[in-house]
């Protein structure tokens, strides 16, 4: 698939959108990670691909906030929920958190 840059500017930690086959992901390392699991997705490998899953976290019955993965497909019949990360910022692991609590899942994280 073919990369093309999508914006010139940056964001503070250096990550570089990338458009590839009209997504747009929010760094190069994102967008390399899509394209390896369409190809693992066409070998038979994973299905289901899907990016930017929406999660919500409600406590209580009150909506807090929602959470968007970068990744969520299946593996030996299996949901797998990734995230792409250079940084982890205490916003996202205190989201991290209150996703896997709250939905019972684990988020994989890909550096």
């Amino acid at each position: 698939m073919k990369m093309n840059k999508c914006c010139s500017r940056m964001n503070k930690y250096g990550a570089k959108p990338t458009i590839v086959g009209g997504i747009r992901f929010a760094s190069k390392a994102e967008a390399n990670r899509f394209i390896l699991l369409r190809q693992l997705e066409r070998q038979g490998d994973i299905t289901d691909l899907e990016t930017q899953p929406k999660f919500k976290v409600a406590v209580a019955g009150r909506h807090i906030c929602n959470y968007l993965a970068d990744f969520r497909y299946k593996q030996d019949g299996a949901e797998v929920i990734e995230d792409v990360k250079g940084v982890r910022t205490p916003v996202y692991k205190l989201k991290k958190k209150l996703v896997e609590a709250l939905h019972g899942i684990e988020i994989m994280e890909i550096k």
